[in-house]
């Protein structure tokens, strides 16, 4: 049997549409066996899939060959991961991530109005 890249790798789940991974291999991202992949390119089983995800490398080895989606259960089947594990997050960017805290109405910065106020009681 033989797969498209680009078609493994939105059925594997790496990329959520055929469009993104034929970016990603048109733009050089992902190395197919150390050389650049192409999206028309056959896989074979044993090819060994590289690219880099966010801040993380990833390595993949193909253990199965399928151009059907498959259930999210199933595609562990189809590549053996050997990435090395996910850094540990820090708590500053954890922070960094969240959003920002809402505030209710006249907690925040005093309108234009309330400033005049603070200034004419300050006056006195």
């Amino acid at each position: 049997m033989e797969v498209r890249l680009d078609k493994w790798l939105q059925v594997a789940r790496i990329f959520k549409s055929r469009s993104q991974a034929n970016r990603a291999c048109d733009s050089g991202k992902i190395l197919v066996n150390g050389t650049p992949g192409k999206p028309h390119r056959k896989l074979e089983l044993g090819d060994r899939i590289e690219f880099d995800q966010g801040a993380r490398r990833r390595a993949l080895v193909v253990r199965g060959l399928r151009d059907k989606p498959v259930p999210k259960a199933e595609t562990g089947e189809l590549f053996d991961d050997q990435s090395p594990p996910r850094p540990a997050v820090d708590s500053i960017d954890r922070m960094m991530r969240r959003p920002p805290e809402l505030r209710g109405k006249g907690e925040g910065r005093p309108t234009k109005r309330a400033r005049r106020r603070i200034a004419q009681l300050k006056r006195l």
